[in-house]
């Protein structure tokens, strides 16, 4: 079974920076497009960043120049770089891949847990 485990979460001040993990787990056959996301308290989930297997990468407007997304294929992971964080970053933050599972199998689109980043203004 795959699973997506996140870290590095937590509180930092205004203009700090934080660094987010995101690990996949499991018996799988090749990991495809992985991506952050993030849900605000009484917010919709909205993409944050996302990374193609061949490192393309896309970033929502309000995150560009201050957030990178990153990922190494030898470890199964993903990364997410915050850097110059605004009270308006506060959020939960999940990981988000898609997986196919075996090599005649469909991609499958897995989510973390969620890793909660506050920053104080």
């Amino acid at each position: 079974q795959v699973q997506l485990v996140e870290s590095g979460g937590g509180l930092v001040q205004f203009g700090g920076a934080l660094r987010l993990s995101c690990a996949v787990s499991g018996t799988f056959f090749r990991i495809y497009a992985m991506g952050w996301y993030r849900q605000a308290p009484g917010k919709q989930r909205e993409l944050v960043a996302t990374i193609t297997s061949g490192g393309n990468t896309h970033y929502a407007d309000s995150v560009k120049g201050r957030f990178t997304i990153s990922r190494d294929n030898t470890k199964n992971t993903v990364y997410l770089q915050m850097n110059s964080l605004k009270p308006e970053d506060t959020a939960v933050y999940y990981c988000n891949a898609d997986v196919r599972t075996t090599a005649w199998g469909p991609q499958i689109n897995y989510w973390g847990q969620g890793t909660q980043v506050s920053v104080s203004s």
